[in-house]
């Protein structure tokens, strides 16, 4: 743990930013100190992201002062940041593609006047950094060619290289598999060991006890609590971040019934490169959740848009309910019992500027009980949102309020009430507590388990590992296409998991031999 007489390097002292009449940050005040790593905890909209962009220099605070290594820090200056050695690595990478790795680190770091640029001082530079915190990088490949994990590799040295010494990192793990996020882990050890400091932006909880020294936790925008990590506890931190206790639900042990969804040998082109889908089998049955896991971009939003009927496969088949479907159509796929939380509830869930009422019947505004001869029943639809607002716990002023208006989790809610109210037979549910709270991810959990006992198949698609452990009965992977056969959620490790959403499928053998 870090030694309480290390100097302090960065004081945030009564920082406020308002937007309208939101207060975004509300008096904060910290402080970090060499060779400690502070976690920040949050609910989504608590005030984190705002806080690490005014000391990045992308905002501006209307009130409080910003100190870096004993210096005021001018704000609104992302140049006067880098220059008094804070680096950041955003949760979405800003590298170039088509440059290599030597050529993201080191542009801008040359007067654009210098007749020749210093290769190989700058090839030197990078490989003794990457050697000195164990950073394995390879100068001249493509940054396109590159894993998630060497991508955020050259991101950090990216910062190290313009002799940062805080280090901003935002939900570094988001995107990484469980050997990737160790590896991490690892060097942030070894960058604080070197008298770094770091801020740990994260949602996850082992991650913070796993790595941090001391966490700070936002709520509403104000910082409600300071703990040493050692002195605190993941029930303590999540009662902190809500302001209540919150006890997640335990799944029952429930026989499988019969099949609700199935995939035999599905095709789905992307028209260049790799298909996004290549032969994949799955099956969902009744009375099951089947949690999909892998890295994003394996494949998961081709076969989300199939289950939601956007698209068709290429090759093989898909069924529901043992009838195959041969069309594209989304109204269809909602009759025939198929009810759909979207990865994206901003863009493709709800409409922000339509009330919550029409909103809550935008799936079903054809059926009879809403309308007549093309006339919309507005007050069967009002009664229908008023049920769904009082039954799942809508926090709005009514159905008449605009959807917009609403929390992330409120808005997830509404959602739930549009996907359940009907009994569907299947429920795809993808990245469904994606940027939620512990309080509204335990609901969401609570709702899609309560759905299996009343006889759905759920296919839960997440790129959060720990969601798809505390809620699913079997696991498939997911990687570059091909989906894994399904795995009992009790015979499959976390590290097997890992390897297999970076492609090691030989421990495929390993599961069944163990079996």
């Amino acid at each position: 743990m870090t030694n309480p007489i290390q100097p302090a390097v960065l004081r945030l002292t009564g920082i406020t930013k308002r937007f309208g009449p939101l207060v975004a940050n509300d008096g904060i005040s910290l402080t970090l100190h060499a060779g400690e790593v502070l976690a920040l905890l949050g609910e989504n909209g608590a005030g984190k992201t705002t806080l690490m962009n005014i000391l990045f220099g992308h905002y501006v605070a209307d009130e409080g002062t910003v100190e870096a290594f004993g210096q005021p820090l001018p704000p609104g200056s992302p140049k006067a940041a880098l220059a008094a050695g804070i680096g950041m690595v955003h949760q979405h990478f800003t590298l170039a593609d088509n440059l290599s790795v030597l050529d993201n680190v080191a542009v801008g770091t040359e007067p654009l006047w210098r007749f020749r640029s210093d290769r190989a001082g700058a090839r030197r530079r990078l490989l003794e950094l990457a050697d000195r915190f164990g950073l394995g990088v390879r100068p001249d490949a493509l940054v396109g060619d590159l894993s998630v994990g060497e991508r955020q590799r050259v991101e950090i040295l990216k910062a190290l290289y313009r002799d940062a010494r805080i280090l901003i990192l935002d939900e570094p793990t988001a995107v990484l598999t469980p050997q990737e996020a160790t590896g991490l882990f690892d060097t942030l050890r070894r960058l604080t060991a070197d008298g770094l400091a770091v801020v740990f932006i994260s949602h996850k909880m082992h991650e913070v006890f796993a790595v941090s020294d001391t966490v700070a936790v936002l709520r509403g925008g104000r910082l409600v609590a300071t703990r040493a990590v050692a002195g605190t506890s993941r029930e303590e931190l999540a009662e902190l971040m809500v302001g209540r206790a919150v006890k997640p639900p335990t799944p029952a042990p429930m026989a499988p019934g019969e099949s609700v969804l199935e995939l035999k040998e599905v095709t789905v082109l992307s028209g260049h490169g790799r298909p996004h889908l290549d032969g994949a089998d799955l099956t969902v049955r009744r009375h099951q959740i089947v949690g999909i896991a892998g890295v994003s971009g394996n494949g998961q939003t081709a076969l989300a848009d199939l289950v939601s009927g956007l698209i068709v496969p290429d090759g093989g088949t898909l069924a529901l309910k043992g009838q195959a479907v041969r069309a594209a159509d989304a109204a269809a796929m909602v009759r025939r019992g198929v009810a759909r939380i979207p990865e994206d509830r901003h863009a493709a869930g709800l409409v922000g500027s339509m009330a919550v009422w029409e909103n809550l019947i935008a799936e079903r505004y054809r059926d009879p009980a809403f309308q007549r001869w093309g006339v919309l029943k507005r007050a069967a639809a009002r009664r229908t949102a008023e049920e769904a607002i009082r039954a799942f716990d809508v926090r709005c002023p009514g159905p008449d309020a605009r959807t917009q208006l609403l929390s992330g989790g409120n808005m997830q809610k509404l959602i739930l009430g549009r996907t359940l109210a009907y009994g569907p037979d299947l429920i795809l549910a993808s990245q469904p507590t994606r940027g939620l709270d512990v309080g509204a991810v335990s609901y969401v959990h609570g709702r899609l388990l309560e759905a299996r006992a009343a006889g759905a198949g759920v296919l839960l698609i997440s790129e959060d590992l720990d969601e798809i452990l505390a809620v699913a009965d079997c696991i498939a992977v997911v990687y570059h296409g091909r989906i894994t056969p399904l795995l009992p959620h009790d015979r499959v490790s976390v590290r097997q998991l890992g390897l297999l959403m970076a492609g090691h499928w030989e421990v495929l053998s390993e599961i069944a031999d163990a079996a």
